[in-house]
């Protein structure tokens, strides 16, 4: 497998069933975790850490930063910020496949040089079973 371009992870909204660019991100990570379940107790061999398979929390966190591509892009998403909304979102990952689900807007923030454009960072949380699909 060769190098993938950056450019190429997409984050995506739903809009009236498709998907759509909202921003332009000019940086963006995706995270996937999931808790672990500690069931040790003194009875196990060598009192080696045990953990229970399945049982913990999985959770995937989203962030980006870049420019809004208009004016009407930078509106939906304070809107969704402002009213907790849940969405769903996809995320497209070169060479790997689509994760998409319901996410929330846990951040927002906005900057700016004096000379140059309003920039944004973006974070999000899943809020629910997040889809796989391998391209």
């Amino acid at each position: 497998m060769s190098a993938q371009r950056g450019k190429d992870l997409l984050l995506k909204l739903e809009r009236d069933g498709q998907f759509v660019t909202v921003a332009g991100l000019r940086a963006r990570r995706i995270s996937f975790n999931q808790a672990s379940v500690d069931i040790t107790n003194t009875d196990f061999a060598g009192r080696w850490r045990e953990l229970l398979e399945g049982a913990g929390v999985k959770r995937a966190g989203l962030s980006g930063s870049g420019v809004f591509r208009d004016q009407a892009s930078d509106m939906t998403i304070r809107e969704i910020f402002f009213a907790g909304t849940i969405v769903a979102w996809q995320v497209v990952i070169p060479d790997f496949g689509t994760v998409t689900g319901p996410f929330q807007v846990t951040g927002l923030e906005y900057s700016g040089e004096h000379d140059g454009e309003v920039a944004y960072d973006l974070a999000l949380e899943s809020a629910g079973e997040l889809a796989f699909a391998a391209l």
